[in-house]
């Protein structure tokens, strides 16, 4: 027992030295100082070395004093020169062991980063200023000095890019910046180009970021050229746009997308027409249709933008549904094929360009059935009164001409010409669609047993087809559009292309400035190609694949134009009036 009182004494004694020495930071009594540090170490100039990224940059210092030998620990900042409080520096760091520590180290590569974002330019000196701050309980003591830094001769580029700003659909947020797709080569390797497919608003403005959270690199510019620092971007119509951004050529680029569409064997028109998605936000595109298929078997089809075969998405080979930009597959080499269908029927297609993988979707809708029968005859009614008899051939119905129908009239599809049969409609309206202003517009809708009216969404001339066998209906228009061209200067390349607007029923009119000696045709590119019997005449005749250019204007002015067609657009007669 004796002896470990012994023990417990010199344990306690010890204690007691040890406290004497250095006190705890609780409840500190009476006036005390704190003497500053001193900075040892801190070279004048120091020359970050590119090729050595991962040297030290060390800083010493002679340890500040507490005059009642409270703890001390020790952050180190490098800020601007002439800097009073250091609240925001350009980098900082606490030395090891807890702060207590007199010594701390900067890797080259981490001072140049932070003077990059801070926007001193590769290969520059920096004015700067280190500092050592000593901390006990609520005292600060602080020594500093001032140096010059040179960066590494080559800028830093951020391998992620973000998109933030009052335009766009994250908005000002920088936690809810867009992130932008890091591009790739063959190798895997990054290219420093990146893109993203968002929705802009004019009137508004962004810039690109390397983080979503300060501190970050900040790009802006303006004209295509990407400036680090530069003013923010804008852009002067509101939409979708693919913005596609270059590191090492700085510049960028911003592409109007007016729609997205499938384009293929899937859809009633094939590879000369296109079925636009409707935008849902956040670079998603989506819309329910009727996908065909052929009859030669599967289907195929691709994703464009604009109408514009320099755009196609595919998909990639090998997988189930990631896309890639054919124009941009052989650089990052991806192998990519038209998108198969293996059935048809009525279909949600999703496309997503977000993020650092594109996809699509294809989500079948079982929601509807076609009716359990086809009928014998089938006729469309309106008020009453017969608009159309179907001619059938097997389970499939056609109008053969194109019916002058009218949006304000509520039309019916009955077995019976009085209206008594069976009743049939469709689960939308005739004629919707989001490219009416297209050359040959098409669309489906899913046929429905039952009453109800049949809708139409514009006047215009349809020509109409059910089949009975899939349930499913499709409508087709023309718009009729006046070529008008200079033979001798620039030739049919160089065209003008005026959309007439159509008037019920089967008319076609325009009010155009007209050139004299220019060619003319009236187009619905390219099933409908109206030319003149006698194409010196102001009006006359007109035939579908036949007659010749329209060299009626003598004088150059503005002219009322006016067609009205036949109802297979076969022949029509025309009509040219001086304003």
């Amino acid at each position: 027992m004796k002896n470990l009182k012994i023990l417990f004494g010199a344990f306690l004694a010890l204690v007691l030295m040890v406290s004497c020495e250095e006190e705890d930071n609780l409840d500190p009594i009476g006036q005390w100082d704190l003497d500053a540090p001193l900075l040892t170490s801190a070279q004048e100039t120091i020359i970050l070395d590119e090729d050595l990224p991962s040297k030290p940059v060390t800083f010493n210092w002679e340890p500040a004093v507490s005059s009642e030998r409270y703890q001390v620990r020790y952050t180190v900042v490098i800020d601007t020169a002439g800097s009073e409080n250091y609240g925001t520096p350009l980098l900082s760091k606490v030395s090891e062991n807890g702060g207590k520590d007199t010594q701390v180290s900067f890797t080259a590569s981490e001072i140049d980063l932070a003077l990059s974002y801070a926007g001193y330019g590769a290969d520059s000196d920096a004015e700067l200023e280190v500092a050592v701050l000593a901390r006990s309980i609520d005292k600060i003591a602080t020594d500093a000095q001032n140096i010059t830094v040179h960066r590494f001769e080559t800028e830093y580029k951020p391998q992620q890019l973000y998109l933030s700003g009052t335009a766009t659909e994250g908005g000002n947020e920088m936690a809810q910046a867009i992130p932008m797709r890091a591009m790739e080569n063959a190798d895997g390797n990054l290219t420093y180009q990146f893109e993203a497919y968002t929705h802009l608003e004019a009137g508004e403005s962004f810039r690109l970021y390397s983080n979503q959270q300060m501190p970050a690199h900040v790009y802006g510019g303006s004209e295509g050229e990407l400036v680090k620092n530069g003013d923010p971007i804008t852009v002067e119509e509101t939409g979708e746009y693919r913005l596609t951004a270059d590191l090492e050529n700085h510049t960028y680029n911003l592409l109007k997308i007016d729609y997205l569409s499938v384009v293929g064997d899937v859809i009633p028109n094939g590879w000369g027409g296109d079925e636009a998605l409707e935008y849902q936000g956040n670079g998603v595109w989506q819309r329910q249709m009727y996908l065909q298929t052929p009859e030669s078997g599967q289907g195929g089809f691709v994703l464009r933008l604009n109408g514009n075969w320099e755009y196609l998405l595919k998909r990639i080979a090998g997988t189930q549904n990631q896309l890639y930009m054919e124009s941009q597959a052989g650089d990052a080499g991806v192998s990519v094929e038209d998108i198969p269908l293996a059935s048809a029927g009525n279909y949600t297609v999703t496309v997503d360009l977000s993020g650092d993988t594109y996809t699509y979707s294809l989500e079948a809708d079982q929601t509807s059935t076609p009716p359990s029968d086809t009928p014998e005859a089938l006729y469309l009614l309106a008020n009453g009164e017969i608009v159309a008899t179907f001619q059938k051939d097997g389970d499939v119905f056609s109008s053969g001409s194109f019916l002058p129908l009218q949006a304000e009239v509520a039309y019916q599809l009955n077995s019976a010409e009085d209206g008594s049969g069976t009743s049939y409609t469709l689960d939308g309206a005739i004629g919707e669609t989001s490219n009416p202003d297209g050359d040959v517009v098409n669309g489906n809708l899913a046929i429905l047993e039952g009453e109800g009216d049949v809708m139409v969404a514009r006047d215009q001339a349809y020509q109409l087809k059910l089949d009975f066998s899939t349930g499913m209906a499709n409508w087709k228009h023309y718009n009729i559009k006046l070529f008008h061209w200079d033979e001798a200067g620039g030739g049919w390349d160089s065209r003008d292309e005026f959309l007439m607007t159509y008037v019920h029923p089967l008319q076609y009119t325009t009010t155009r400035n007209l050139e004299a000696g220019y060619a003319m045709k009236f187009n619905s590119p390219w099933e409908v190609q109206l030319g003149a019997d006698d194409p010196t005449a102001m009006s006359g005749t007109m035939t579908n694949n036949g007659g010749s250019n329209f060299q009626n204007i003598t004088t150059s002015g503005t002219y009322e134009v006016n067609i009205e067609v036949s109802e297979n657009y076969e022949t029509g007669t025309y009509e040219f009036i001086t304003q």
